[in-house]
């Protein structure tokens, strides 16, 4: 289902009524699809997503690494 960002904020309850059906829903912004909504219950689906578990091998803490870029940087001259 295709639906407009004035859809959104005036029939939601229509919107949900298809995500509940398991409808995958996108919206356009000026024409051009800006978001997709899917059900939680698709869950399976986004299992089969070619990144799904890109970094399960490596052997780094991923909270360390968010933590290190968060950080921020020195720019020394």
């Amino acid at each position: 289902m295709i639906v407009t960002a004035k859809d959104l904020r005036f029939k939601i309850s229509m919107l949900f009524d298809a995500l509940s059906k398991g409808e995958e829903i996108t919206i356009t912004y000026r024409g051009k699809a800006k978001a997709k909504l899917i059900s939680t219950n698709n869950q399976k689906k986004r299992k089969d997503d070619i990144a799904f578990g890109l970094w399960k091998d490596r052997d780094e803490n991923v909270d360390n690494i968010v933590r290190e870029l968060r950080r921020g940087r020195d720019f020394d001259i």
